[in-house]
């Protein structure tokens, strides 16, 4: 298993040359939406696709009661982006606002196809940033809730959990990016409800200026953790995502060296926010290579390949997509326990485009097969070990990561 040093293939990051398919699809004189059209119609993998995607381009651009033109309102337009997207039924495929956390995210993972106005969109040196305290909610029945606090984070430090219902910042609606804008440096009171019926509660937090794949990178390392079970030592780990320069390297270096040498078993959680990576990060786990180490004159170690020979358990959710997808796939016919709910079934390489305003477009511009024909794409990876987690309220409780300890010191305790 070679270390993850510059990856030399990122699954999301795969580009391919369009593929020059024509449409005789009627424009609506929004360039956003008719630049959007032209990305999908150039670029997007399966040419028979691109029939249902023009009927609803048509259904947008021609519709009685409010066709889409040059000064159709923004939200007018985000809808029809979003329904002329949504019709391609696929993954790696969308349309993302600089007012969104995945704007952010995904323009640091896609930097390079960005390359040239990265300086413009992030001056001055071009470094993805953004205010926030690393922490992501998502809508359930109405309500808001933490559905992932990025380890070592502000939010993570001040005590936010998953599950906790937020009323407000300051005083007003969360906003995913205006919340904490121009705020970098100072605190927010994040008002929030841990249990269903008890009094909300204020945390005050630090807001940090975040630089996206460097806050996954930090999150991998401060997850890792070595739990004392019975007399076993079982260590614990979270990849967020694979598509960090270091992120790989980090869990190789604790696995030979660090915190987790000496456990007797580790859990690995995928339950992550992006895929990416090399197709053979599995390998770290499951691959046939010997650890190697290089010794210089002086006794200095330098880590050459890792493989981690003791038991493995892994959790899985709808947040393990694309090469976590490929990854949690690697473990299961290897015979490595899943613990937790299906997968996203999203595994396709997308490619980033920027649309006139800036915002970002994702189009999935290749198939991924496994093996003999296996795609992943709409399927999913399905547990061994199956565990639903509710997240209203949810107050850091987390059965998935119980029921993976439980199988660990189960497989522990049969030598």
């Amino acid at each position: 298993m070679k270390t993850f040093g510059p990856l030399p293939f990122v699954l999301l990051l795969l580009l391919v040359p369009g593929q020059g398919f024509t449409l005789d699809l009627p424009r609506s004189g929004h360039s956003v939406f008719d630049r959007a059209v032209e990305l999908v119609v150039d670029n997007f993998y399966d040419a028979s696709a691109l029939d249902r995607f023009g009927a609803a381009v048509r259904r947008q651009v021609t519709n009685e009661r409010g066709a889409l033109t040059a000064k159709s309102s923004e939200e007018r337009v985000d809808a029809a982006v979003e329904s002329v997207l949504a019709s391609l039924g696929v993954s790696h495929t969308g349309r993302f606002t600089a007012d969104t956390i995945d704007y952010y995210e995904l323009a640091d993972i896609f930097r390079f196809a960005i390359r040239n106005d990265v300086k413009r969109l992030f001056p001055p040196d071009g470094e993805v940033r953004y205010a926030g305290i690393g922490m992501v909610t998502r809508l359930e029945d109405g309500l808001r809730f933490v559905s992932d606090v990025y380890d070592g984070a502000p939010a993570d430090r001040a005590g936010i959990r998953v599950g906790d219902e937020i009323l407000s910042v300051d005083g007003l609606p969360y906003r995913e990016i205006a919340s904490f804008e121009d705020k970098a440096g100072r605190s927010v009171d994040v008002r929030l409800r841990r249990h269903r019926e008890t009094p909300p509660l204020t945390v005050t937090i630090a807001v940090e200026r975040l630089q996206p794949l460097r806050t996954f990178e930090k999150a991998i390392e401060s997850s890792i953790a070595v739990t004392e079970r019975e007399g076993r030592r079982i260590g614990y780990l979270r990849l967020w995502t694979l598509s960090t320069r270091d992120g790989l390297d980090i869990v190789a270096r604790q696995l030979a060296s660090g915190r987790l040498k000496d456990a007797d078993g580790v859990i690995v959680d995928l339950r992550g926010r992006w895929g990416g990576g090399p197709p053979d990060a599995a390998d770290l786990f499951v691959g046939g290579v010997p650890t190697f180490r290089l010794i210089s004159r002086d006794g200095k170690d330098m880590l050459g390949t890792v493989r981690w020979r003791r038991p493995v358990v892994a959790i899985i959710d709808e947040g393990s997509r694309s090469g976590l997808e490929l990854f949690a796939h690697a473990l299961k016919v290897n015979g490595i326990p899943l613990v937790g709910s299906r997968t996203a079934g999203a595994l396709l390489a997308g490619r980033a485009f920027l649309l006139p305003d800036d915002s970002l477009l994702e189009v999935a511009v290749s198939d991924a097969v496994i093996d003999d024909g296996l795609r992943l794409e709409g399927r999913g990876v399905e547990p061994d070990i199956a565990v639903a987690f509710t997240l209203p309220y949810a107050a850091g409780r987390d059965p998935q990561l119980d029921a993976a300890m439980e199988e660990m010191q189960r497989i522990l305790a049969k030598g």
